[in-house]
């Protein structure tokens, strides 16, 4: 399909020769789940199969863990939290540096598999497995003043506010980027202090376990860190239901996140959420047309369009519309759609066959609703085996239709057009999502007006997402509930306890006498 050199097909030679003995070792022990520091089968000894969506094959076996193992995990966490809540802080943020430590040995190996079991290009796995040691090395670096609150004396008082974990805590998983998305939520969890019970999503299970066994060798006290595989209408719904469980993150589909705070409302648990988006990229005709490009194909088809952050929606100003949309057709036309452990991918399969059905259906419906495929929308040429999906561009969407409101997780993009400022923000905010968007202007004035009044969590100006981990993540409306990042993630994590010393110098109002 296209050209590569000599460099690039040795890269794609040397990774599937490193690939094979970790698949060797896959099929011979499985995906077990990991409970009060102990590698086991799951309570039923039932199993299911993962996949690879590159050619459909098996991977392996996975444990397929239910309400017992939830039980056993919980009462690991809960048993192990006592302890480790009370670690002073240097020792457990040298943990968390030797975890780091431990994910840049094995970053190779964490990419190649992460790239196998997902679909996912090689070209950004690498980078994902380096941001997961990221995390755990930021939040080590924020254990010391992860409890710190605030002074309020009065005139007879002094109020001092105080942070402390919460306690176990269920941490839930999406399939796209696996790898690096639980790192996101574990390391702040036990940078506070807290125990967790991780449920990693069914379709990608393997680098939840290389992950969990990363931690053990770096020396994490047992039962802090509890993996268990399953089905989330099983052992997810058991983890969330769970008494011992103080609270769950989750990162995932909005209608799953509808679920979990249903089954968690009996023991008033605390959600953190980051769910689904219908994200604009706002084109004005002033802006630097040549980086709104790149931006536009970047944050739509990277990561096989499989990303929350994604910027699924075009909003172009009609002056620009025109030639944006010729230069838009070259460069999707011109993505290589391919194995994703060749360095030269850009767009890999769909985590599943189920997956790629879901997004070829849209093509169907962009048919049935008058939109126009102008790219796309069918399995590429030559590519029936795996779950491969062409990247696809629609333009004649309008905000009425299907196609202008749900969330198609894919390497699908569609174009909107509009004349005036408050038109865009009209468009921008006519879904039930709110998780980021993008703006392009060089009117600086605009860029303000548009970031104070689009309904978005996170608002990029002129750029593509580019993550500042102190920052805070997360999204408004249906797209999420909390944010992450720097100290935000310790609110979730920790609770305030306000302490009251007196003076003894106030008023006692006196009853009885």
């Amino acid at each position: 399909m296209w050209s590569k050199s000599k460099n690039e097909d040795m890269n794609f030679i040397e990774n599937k020769e490193r690939l094979t003995p970790l698949l060797a070792d896959l099929k011979k022990e499985g995906v077990k789940n990991f409970i009060g520091g102990e590698w086991q089968a799951a309570a039923s000894k039932a199993t299911f199969e993962n996949q690879t969506p590159i050619d459909n094959s098996v991977i392996c076996d996975v444990a397929q863990g239910e309400e017992r193992d939830i039980e056993m995990a919980a009462e690991a966490a809960k048993k192990a939290f006592e302890d480790w809540r009370s670690w002073p802080h240097k020792k457990r943020r040298d943990i968390l540096y030797r975890i780091a430590e431990e994910i840049e040995k094995h970053a190779e190996d964490i990419a190649i598999l992460e790239s196998y079991d997902t679909g996912q290009c090689i070209r950004f796995m690498k980078k994902s497995a380096i941001r997961g040691a990221a995390n755990f090395r930021y939040f080590a670096d924020q254990i010391i003043d992860a409890g710190h609150g605030d002074s309020m004396p009065d005139e007879h008082h002094i109020n001092y506010s105080i942070r402390q974990p919460i306690g176990p805590v269920g941490v839930i998983t999406p399939w796209n980027v696996p790898f690096m998305l639980s790192t996101w939520k574990i390391a702040p969890a036990l940078a506070a202090g807290c125990t967790i019970v991780h449920k990693p999503a069914e379709l990608s299970p393997v680098t939840a376990q290389l992950l969990a066994r990363l931690a053990d060798r770096a020396g994490l006290p047992k039962g802090v860190w509890n993996t268990v595989n399953g089905y989330g209408e099983t052992a997810g719904k058991a983890l969330t239901e769970h008494e011992a469980i103080k609270a769950v993150a989750f990162v995932g589909e909005t209608t799953t996140g509808s679920h979990i705070m249903r089954q968690g409302a009996a023991t008033l648990k605390r959600v953190h959420f980051e769910l689904g988006g219908k994200n604009p990229v706002i084109v004005f005709d002033d802006a630097d047309l040549e980086r709104a490009l790149d931006a536009v194909v970047f944050m739509k088809y990277s990561l096989n369009g499989e990303r929350c952050t994604s910027s699924s929606r075009l909003i172009l100003h009609e002056s620009i519309y025109n030639d944006f949309m010729e230069k838009l057709k070259t460069r999707v036309g011109n993505l290589k759609v391919g194995h994703p452990l060749d360095p030269n991918t850009e767009v890999g399969p769909m985590i599943h066959s189920s997956h790629q059905e879901k997004v070829l259906s849209y093509a169907a419906l962009a048919r049935e609703e008058g939109a126009i495929i102008l790219k796309g929308g069918e399995i590429p040429e030559g590519m029936s085996e795996g779950a491969y999906v062409m990247p696809t561009l629609v333009e004649g969407v309008t905000p009425d239709m299907r196609l202008g409101q749900e969330e198609v997780f894919g390497p699908f993009l569609s174009v909107l057009s509009f004349k005036t400022e408050q038109e865009a923000i009209s468009l921008a905010n006519s879904t039930r999502y709110g998780l980021t968007a993008y703006i392009w202007t060089k009117d600086v004035g605009r860029s303000i007006r548009m970031a104070r009044d689009v309904e978005a969590g996170m608002i990029w100006v002129n750029s593509q997402n580019v993550r500042h981990l102190p920052t805070p993540f997360g999204g408004v409306k249906y797209s999420g509930i909390g944010r992450d990042g720097g100290d935000y993630s310790f609110d979730f994590y920790m609770e305030t306890k306000n302490i009251s010393i007196a003076y003894d110098t106030h008023t006692i109002p006196q009853l009885g006498v």
